[in-house]
């Protein structure tokens, strides 16, 4: 059987414009909201007909945002703090043969937008705007759930919360953002695990808004909110 060549069926809208500042995992910001948004051959309520009675699905999408081509076996993953080498497919790197990503996120609303265009609003996803989603599927709970099943290395390097802080007036001036969504990112510490500067400040996109910190002592305090141009 010959290969097949595969194209998105649909796009990802978030209010994340870049790697850095993007959940680790699908499910670790269950407010987070996005939007799966179908090309136009597949905007028709008939493909997705009987996905309203589940409450999760899959994506299998693209790391759009990776150039780099895969080369060798091994990978670092940011959770062993960029030191350790694993393999490949023992990880969830974006540094794969193929760049493909899996996300299971939570059904918020299913409609037709102004456009026409087929959209599933979602919670909790881990991808930047604008990334390729190749195909849905239903999350099982029997199939896809194994609570008590091994996790390899990322069980012995659970995740860690730091405090967040904002400096005065940033929540009241900008009431238009997101913070639950927001604190929950920055709980996270955004920051490479292999490059954690307590005298630097750092800079991500969140809903068009360039967000600024710094870490001291565990506790990531936001310095300035800035609107960013539209892209």
């Amino acid at each position: 059987m010959e290969n097949k060549i595969i194209k998105p069926i649909a796009h990802f809208y978030s209010p994340l414009e870049e790697k850095f500042g993007t959940p680790k995992q699908s499910g670790l910001v269950e407010t987070l909201q996005g939007t799966i948004v179908f090309e136009k051959e597949y905007s028709n309520m008939e493909i997705i007909k009987g996905l309203e009675e589940f409450d999760y699905l899959w994506m299998i999408w693209g790391f759009s945002a990776n150039k780099e081509e895969f080369h060798g076996t091994t990978v670092r993953p940011p959770l062993l703090g960029g030191n350790v080498r694993m393999g490949v497919f023992a990880t969830r790197s974006p540094f794969r043969p193929n760049g493909l990503g899996l996300s299971s996120v939570k059904i918020s609303k299913i409609c037709i937008n102004e456009k026409g265009l087929l959209t599933i609003e979602v919670l909790g996803a881990d991808l930047i705007n604008n990334t390729p989603i190749y195909d849905i599927k239903p999350y099982i709970k029997y199939a896809d759930s194994h609570p008590e099943a091994r996790s390899g290395f990322v069980d012995t390097n659970p995740i860690q919360y730091i405090n967040v802080e904002y400096a005065d007036g940033l929540k009241e001036n900008h009431k238009e953002i997101d913070f639950d969504s927001l604190t929950s990112i920055l709980q996270l510490d955004p920051r490479p695990h292999y490059h954690k500067d307590n005298q630097k400040d750092y800079c991500f996109d969140f809903q068009k808004h360039a967000i600024t910190f710094c870490v001291q002592d565990r506790t990531l305090l936001v310095t300035k909110i800035e609107p960013t141009q539209s892209k």
